[in-house]
């Protein structure tokens, strides 16, 4: 043999011994993010879900409608399973168009763009005309007590600031009037409360989302837009007796049955072992919710179709978990972890998404020091696609209810400068979503997801 013959076979065996090993996780992360990119297949069925099925609140028929869509997407994602979850869901019930109008001496009547808040009462079939208080603190409200405030509408009106450069640190200072306004202004007599919409934004859309009665007479509760907050806090200051007429038509109809979908991949070697992903698939009654959540379910979906590509079988079994009923009482994600623990099984990991679908630029996760550290030692992969918040400050709703069963949680951020913009509004439709932001959000969860996957935790 000579030299040259050795050589050639030599380079032969050298180019079959690459070609056979195994890829580094650089080299796999690259991977899952091209992939992601050159797919436009969640990106598609986000469409279909927001414009076919919008206002898919817990309890409505157009709800079981998205189940029964997802559920027909999963199935041909070539999932080992996929089936339904059932829970019971409450019916809530908006009724017909909320009315909101001001009547003052000094201007003609101006309508307002109002909508009752979730699981709120709603007025008589009269509606309610009266004086209203404007208040920016509850500890405003406590100083005026019953003799200012019997018989009037609490108006609480204070902006999100905007100079937050968190808007959801903002959302958490107003958000509690939203939620718990109606009772606090009750204990003092109030004829019902009208909240500023929980945004940054100056526009016409309503905001809704969830109120709570707390040992208190239950009162209407209706969000208006800010835009219709400052001109009626204008109105009040060049007329303080001016009225307020409110109208909704919202109740509780009877519970009704729901589902999660859920596709399962079995683990080729930890079976036993199961890793968690999804999103919530109900939304507000007056929006798409492509934002909220109809993103994070696509997303969730779209990490088993990511690793589908890639050839990547995980090590671990992973389930896609498309939630519902997030927004009211968070059936869906009870009953998931009511049924983890009856079935004994060990979850080590779960993840979220349900900030929004833009750019995605991190992770916030819940889980003790030692666990933190060693995903946070993955940061460095993320760097080049500018993933750069890995942070211990809590995670999602729906899979919070696996806390107590020692698994690690975790939620996909997305830059939130903008998504109090869309939440819980008419504006949260299929055009607000970016297209290129979606598909790096799956590319992220699914690089998170299979570097746990890889490589365990604890």
């Amino acid at each position: 043999m000579n030299y040259k013959t050795l050589l050639l076979q030599l380079s032969a065996i050298l180019l079959i011994a690459v070609g056979c090993s195994p890829r580094s996780d650089k080299d796999v992360i690259a991977d899952i993010y091209k992939t992601a990119s050159c797919d436009s297949t969640s990106y598609h069925n986000l469409r279909i879900l927001s414009k076919n099925y919008p206002n898919r609140l817990c309890g409505t028929s157009i709800s079981i409608k998205a189940i029964e869509y997802m559920k027909e997407v999963m199935e041909g994602e070539k999932f080992d399973t996929v089936y339904l979850q059932e829970c019971t869901v409450t019916h809530w019930d908006r009724g017909a168009k909320e009315v909101g109008t001001v009547y003052s001496s000094k201007k003609d009547k101006i309508n307002l763009a109002v909508c009752a808040l979730g699981n709120s009462v709603g007025t008589s079939a009269n509606g309610i005309k009266a004086e209203v208080v404007e208040v920016k603190s509850f500890e405003e409200l406590d100083e005026l007590g019953e003799r200012i405030v019997k018989g009037k509408i609490v108006f609480f009106n204070k902006p999100m600031d905007p100079n937050k450069i968190n808007s959801f640190e903002a959302y958490g200072e107003v958000v509690g009037f939203r939620f718990a306004g109606a009772s606090v202004a009750a204990k003092y007599g109030a004829a019902a409360i009208l909240v500023r919409s929980c945004t940054t934004a100056i526009d016409t859309f309503p905001h809704t989302g969830v109120m709570r009665y707390r040992d208190s007479k239950e009162i209407p509760a209706f969000a208006v837009s800010t835009v219709h907050a400052d001109i009626l806090s204008k109105l009040l200051k060049e007329d303080s007796t001016l009225s307020l007429y409110l109208k909704s038509d919202c109740k509780f109809l009877s519970d009704e049955k729901s589902y999660n979908v859920i596709g399962e991949i079995k683990g080729s070697e930890f079976s036993d072992e199961i890793i968690t992903v999804g999103g919530h698939l109900d939304t507000w009654d007056i929006t798409e919710g492509a934002h909220d959540d109809g993103g994070g379910c696509v997303q969730s979906i779209d990490v088993w179709r990511i690793f589908s590509k890639i050839g990547y079988h995980p090590k671990r079994t992973l389930r896609v978990v498309i939630f519902m009923d997030e927004e009211m009482n968070q059936r869906g994600g009870r009953k998931y972890a009511e049924m983890a623990r009856l079935n004994n099984e060990k979850h080590i990991f779960a993840l979220e998404s349900d900030g929004g679908c833009d750019k995605p630029i991190g992770f916030s996760l819940e889980t003790d020091d030692i666990n933190f550290r060693k995903v946070e030692l993955y940061s460095s992969f993320f760097k080049p696609y500018g993933i750069n918040n890995f942070i211990n400050e809590g995670s999602g709703v729906d899979i919070g209810f696996l806390k107590d069963q020692n698994t690690v949680l975790a939620e996909l951020m997305a830059d939130p400068t903008h998504y109090f913009d869309y939440h819980h509004s008419g504006y949260d439709t299929f055009e607000r979503i970016n297209k290129d932001f979606l598909e790096q959000g799956s590319a992220t969860m699914a690089s998170l997801i299979y570097l746990v996957d890889r490589y365990g935790l604890k």
